[in-house]
């Protein structure tokens, strides 16, 4: 009966924060729960990637080094998406055109984040003088951590969630927030859809993680695997939102831009992942590092890092722990440059 009595008690439905949580000010500087939120996901994908990166066999800087030129990318990639598939907040009739570069309102479309935040990892790959698809593959799992925590922000905001529903696990929405649906009674509970990726997405962290120290999942594969699992997760996820959003249709059928979206990744993930695991099957784990960029046997630093080396025909340089030479006698150690002995007292005929 006491448990009974319990379950009773407890709520009926998820409550939002109220509406001050969204920022704290700390005397002129205003902090934004939501940008926090971001910034704690960052991070934790930043440990992540660098602990696998570890196991990987590589060095640590390096994802440091990426990360400087992929998150700047990826955020202003994910809000450009977000501008594009939601227009009419800042286009249409009753837009507002200096909203667009205010990020700690929401709004940072995942498939914008990643396309010119590989662009950005793409930069930082080569300059640091490692593979893309081995950097993609040690952050797979870090960028669905980082998704899973940022979207805490969008509860905070009271923001992107679903269609009305009578479920227990229903949201409440302040009837007096300008996201509050118009024409619906004030105790209208709502699909919580910020919880619903959040839970898919800690649950694909730790399937990939999984799926990793079963299989090894190298060369591109861990992170089609990611997209491909998270895609499946976004299609019913995003059908059930009732935000504004670009509306296409394709057979007849309108649906969400972002559904499509996904749809279209999901069978371009499986079909790249299973071509991937078909060509690599039987062969061995493919370098980290670029032809060339290689470190060099015998090596390192003081803290045990093994250096790189450049054999194009570039200027030496030193970045962190990272050397690239051009192979001139003028860059090597003293003992190597001189390692010719005289030929003074050799004979000519």
């Amino acid at each position: 009966m006491h448990i009974v009595s319990t379950i009773g008690a407890l709520p009926a439905s998820i409550p939002s924060p109220p509406a001050e949580w969204a920022s704290i000010s700390l005397g002129p500087l205003t902090l934004y729960t939501y940008a926090l939120c971001i910034l704690a996901g960052i991070v934790l994908a930043l440990l992540l990637t660098v602990a696998r990166w570890k196991r990987y066999g590589g060095n640590p800087d390096v994802i440091w080094d990426v990360s400087i030129w992929a998150i700047p990318f990826g955020i202003l990639g994910g809000r450009l998406y977000h501008v594009v598939s939601s227009p009419d907040a800042y286009f249409g009739p009753d837009g507002d055109l200096s909203r667009i570069p205010r990020i700690w309102e929401g709004g940072l479309g995942i498939w914008g984040a990643i396309a010119l935040g590989a662009v950005g990892a793409w930069i930082g790959c080569r300059r640091s003088g490692v593979r893309l698809s081995a950097f993609a593959d040690a952050a797979a799992p870090g960028i669905l951590l980082a998704q899973a925590v940022g979207r805490l922000g969008n509860w905070f905001n009271q923001e992107l969630f679903g269609s009305p529903t009578t479920l227990p696990w229903g949201l409440e929405i302040d009837p007096e927030n300008q996201n509050f649906p118009d024409g619906l009674p004030v105790d209208t509970l709502f699909h919580p859809t910020f919880l619903y990726e959040l839970l898919w997405n800690l649950a694909g962290v730790a399937l990939l993680l999984l799926l990793d120290k079963r299989f090894g999942l190298r060369g591109g594969m861990m992170f089609w695997a990611y997209a491909a699992f998270y895609t499946a997760g976004r299609v019913w996820i995003e059908a059930l939102r009732i935000d504004d959003a670009e509306l296409v249709t394709f057979f007849g059928v309108t649906q969400r831009l972002n559904v499509w979206t996904s749809i279209l990744v999901l069978v371009g993930a499986i079909a790249v992942l299973v071509y991937l695991g078909m060509k690599r099957k039987g062969a061995d784990a493919p370098s980290l590092y670029l032809p060339g960029r290689e470190p060099v046997p015998g090596t390192a630093d003081a803290d045990g890092e093994a250096h790189l080396t450049d054999t194009g025909e570039t200027k030496s340089t030193t970045r962190g722990n990272l050397v690239e030479t051009n192979g001139s006698q003028e860059n090597l150690p003293e003992k190597e440059a001189s390692s010719e002995k005289p030929r003074d007292k050799d004979s000519h005929p």
